[in-house]
């Protein structure tokens, strides 16, 4: 496994499980959807990054939205663009996409929904599936540069930046 470094590195690698799993159609972002009239596929974008908690560990948590846009040919069976958001849905429960699982929690509030077109209308030929999906990035805070545990109490610290505050923890 790679060790996160950036965000981008999720929708990748969910990139990469989505054409293990669905050989037979195209997966891609934006870009690989863009330039041409045929849009059968599955249509991976993130549509928000915010902080989250840190993690035990102390690395620095981005909560990513994903959603994962199923489109089928006009042409399919009714109900065939549900088929494939349930069989995505199922893919996305508790999978981490081949990342780190100390840096990748598994994906929540997933939900499926026919895309909503401008105004009223809905279009049952493509389905989003969303989620939230946490990244830890950065350094883990438990390996401490001098290799000396350190402690304080927050009343007698003024500056909890300040490692000059802190003593070495008693053995």
């Amino acid at each position: 496994m790679t060790l996160l470094e950036k965000p981008s590195q999720l929708p990748m690698a969910i990139g990469v499980a989505l054409k293990s799993a669905f050989p037979q159609l195209r997966v891609g972002n934006h870009q690989d959807f863009s330039s041409t009239a045929d849009n059968t596929g599955i249509l991976i974008s993130v549509e928000r990054n915010g902080p989250g908690v840190r993690s035990l560990a102390g690395r620095k948590a981005h909560a990513l939205s994903v959603s994962l846009r199923a489109m089928v040919a006009r042409a399919s069976a009714p109900f065939d663009a549900c088929d494939l958001a349930s069989q995505l849905m199922d893919l996305a429960l508790d999978n981490r996409w081949g990342l780190p699982p100390d840096q990748c929690d598994v994906p929540t509030a997933i939900v499926a929904a026919p895309f909503g077109l401008i105004g009223a209308e809905t279009d049952y030929d493509t389905w989003t599936v969303s989620f939230t999906q946490n990244l830890y990035l950065g350094p883990s805070l438990l390996d401490d540069p001098t290799g000396k545990p350190l402690f304080a109490r927050s009343w007698e610290v003024t500056n909890i930046d300040d490692p000059d505050q802190y003593r070495p923890l008693q053995e």
